[in-house]
């Protein structure tokens, strides 16, 4: 949901705040005071392209920024989560547009691309009304909001899930046939890992046959310092260490008697000639293990060369030489068995197509029955909305079917007849922008509930209305803005008075400059701005009184259809019970 809006410097705004909560927001105001400049600067923030033109006279940028609260927008905070864009919860899109034309997007303070600002911004708003930046005009966001409306979420991953598959197992397939006659390659792997395989590679092995080379390369001097080492530790021809300690300990406890402390030094020494004792049978064991073998020594050597002969040859380390094998080896196993393979593939490939037509059909059923009852609930709105005789309808055309789409076996394409005896046309192309502006708030309207986006913008959706449609028109957007956040620009008063929010937008010269200012209208004002809106040049009290009638009717008609809401809850409940 928007929570908060700042203009600086944008179009004939100099600096403006606004705050925003749920329900239905209005915005109104004098022609040409700029109203539609706060839907214009959400479009900006949406991904807009930069327009100079927007910069206000004498300054060298404008800036907008626009704050959001995620609570319950899921899609919008997983998405900022995967960007790394998330900042304890918080989301303000902020973009710059420079006199010269250029322009810079933040997103949380962070510099991003305009395509991640217009990503994101899908999640956060939709704007429908008389410009360009209208969502559902794209055939990708009507199949959205027609899934949406299905609630076909498993349907869907059925199918993503069978086109995925069906996609690895021909990716598989042309990687294989793209090999051509591999014959030559089985020789040469044969060959490599032959050779290979006649040295024993493990880490483990390596490390053996380096210490026992080094052993056997100097083999005399171990002996040598092997020998020192026990003629110093237990020799029986000189005062070795062993004899030392011992004498030493006989003395001391001749003289512990007059000294106690002595004791604890005898002690240590007794320690220390367990220690000297357990290394002297290490040495000897150690010696007895060594002898001067010319022959060993060579075969050693023969085999530290071919080891490392392997690693220059192959321009690796001898301790990669294991890993490197075992990849020769598996990619040989794989040739050998690439032409059973491949037959194989063509059956599994065959499977999965038939896969994914299966599930696409249960998708396509999906679709068809969540487009008619659109289509049958939205053409009754259209007509409610002042387009008697005008149709809606959800066309599902077929695609080429040459390769399984993970999107569904169609494309969706929203058509209007905005008249009777006229024939339906895409969306898209409907001239006039109050009749779009109307058929996309039936839309909405008839989807409630689906559509995840949680802020609608319709500018002058009541364009071309008046009397009871313009009632009409604004009942729907109240009604809309109990599940929605809705922002209105409007000039009717029917559609003003039914906003539970109400802005003002005026303009006045400044020191020979126009500016726009914004007002949030308490009760009292917005009595003045309807009565305005209603009376023309003179407003009279019969003016304020008509607009007064109109809040008092806007609450009492809200009043009624929520008490008819709770009415029904209870009736669903029982019947979702008894089924």
């Amino acid at each position: 949901m928007l929570s908060h809006l700042a203009l600086k410097d944008f179009a004939v705004v100099r600096a403006t705040e606004l705050e925003f909560g749920p329900g239905m927001t209005v915005i109104s105001g004098e022609t040409g005071a700029g109203k539609s400049l706060l839907v214009d600067a959400l479009g900006f923030l949406s991904g807009l392209r930069a327009d100079s033109g927007v910069v206000r006279h004498g300054s060298e940028r404008a800036e907008l920024s626009a704050d959001f609260d995620l609570t319950g927008n899921a899609l919008a905070r997983d998405w900022l989560r995967g960007n790394e864009l998330d900042e304890d919860g918080q989301c303000q899109l902020r973009r710059i547009i420079r006199a010269d034309g250029g322009s810079r997007a933040w997103i949380n303070g962070r510099p991003v691309t305009l395509a991640q600002l217009t990503e994101l911004a899908g999640l956060l708003v939709e704007i429908h009304g008389q410009h360009e930046h209208q969502s559902l005009l794209s055939r990708a966001s009507q199949l959205a909001l027609l899934d949406a409306h299905a609630r076909n979420e498993a349907e869907r991953a059925a199918v993503q899930a069978t086109a995925a598959a069906w996609q690895a197992l021909l990716a598989e397939r042309e990687h294989l046939q793209a090999q051509g006659d591999v014959s030559d390659r089985i020789g040469w792997l044969e060959h490599q890992l032959a050779e290979l395989e006649r040295e024993d590679l493990e880490p483990a092995a390596l490390e053996a046959l380096d210490l026992a080379h080094r052993r056997h390369a100097h083999a005399s001097g171990l002996i040598e310092a092997c020998d020192d080492a026990l003629v110093r530790l237990g020799g029986e021809d000189s005062p070795s260490l062993a004899r030392q300690l011992q004498q030493t300990r006989a003395a001391l406890a001749r003289a512990a008697e007059h000294e106690p402390r002595l004791a604890e030094a005898d002690t240590l020494l007794e320690g220390a000639g367990v220690q000297v004792e357990e290394a002297l049978a290490l040495v000897g064991r150690i010696r007895d293990d060594l002898e001067v073998d010319p022959a060993r020594f060579e075969q050693l050597e023969r085999r530290l060369g071919r080891i490392h002969d392997l690693a220059r040859k192959h321009r690796l380390a001898p301790a990669e030489l294991a890993a490197y094998r075992d990849g020769v080896a598996a990619e040989l196993g794989v040739l050998r068995g690439a032409g059973e393979r491949l037959d194989r593939l063509d059956s599994e490939i065959a499977a999965a197509s038939a896969a994914w037509r299966n599930s696409a059909a249960t998708l396509t059923g999906t679709r068809r029955s969540a487009g008619q009852a659109l289509a049958t609930a939205t053409t009754a709105l259209i007509a409610e909305l002042g387009m008697g005789g005008g149709r809606f309808l959800v066309e599902l055309e077929p695609g080429d079917g040459a390769r399984p789409d993970p999107n569904g076996a169609e494309r969706v394409e929203f058509l209007v007849a905005a008249n009777a005896g006229q024939p339906p046309r895409p969306l898209r192309k409907v001239a006039s922008g109050g009749e779009l502006s109307r058929i996309s708030l039936a839309i909405e309207v008839a989807a409630l509930g689906s559509d995840a986006v949680p802020t609608m913008v319709f500018d002058e959706v009541d364009s071309g209305i008046g009397g009871a449609v313009a009632e009409i028109v604004g009942r729907k957007l109240r009604a809309l803005g109990r599940a929605r956040q809705v922002l209105c620009v409007t000039h009717l008063p029917q559609v003003a008075a039914q906003g539970h929010a109400h802005y003002r937008v005026s303009k006045a010269p400044v020191e020979g400059i126009t500016r726009s200012a914004v007002e949030l209208l308490d009760d009292g004002g917005r009595e003045a701005e309807l009565a305005r809106m209603l009376g023309g040049v003179e407003i009279g009290p019969e003016a304020h009184a008509a607009a007064r009638r109109l809040l008092d009717e806007a609450i009492a008609a809200e009043a009624d259809a929520v008490e008819a809401e709770e009415s029904v809850r209870p009736a669903r409940r029982s019947g979702t019970r008894s089924r």
